[in-house]
């Protein structure tokens, strides 16, 4: 994630809460906003699937559905 996009972001955001946005201001504060939402969520699932359960008999589970099916054992 760019820092600089965060940056603006908050740039916008504060511009908007003070003296308000022109209609180009705002489109790009959504498109800003939309990109750092979709790099959040990629670095959210690349997380989540580097994650690994170690279950109480010591089992390695790779997946959140491999966990849920293993308690059901």
């Amino acid at each position: 994630m760019n820092q600089n996009l965060i940056d603006r972001i908050n740039e916008l955001s504060r511009k908007s809460k003070s003296v308000g946005l022109t209609e180009e201001e705002k489109a790009e504060q959504t498109k800003l906003r939309n990109e750092y939402r979709a790099a959040f969520r990629a670095s959210l699932v690349g997380t989540l699937e580097s994650t690994v359960i170690v279950d109480e008999k010591g089992n390695v589970i790779r997946r959140v559905a491999d966990a849920r099916n293993s308690s059901e054992d």
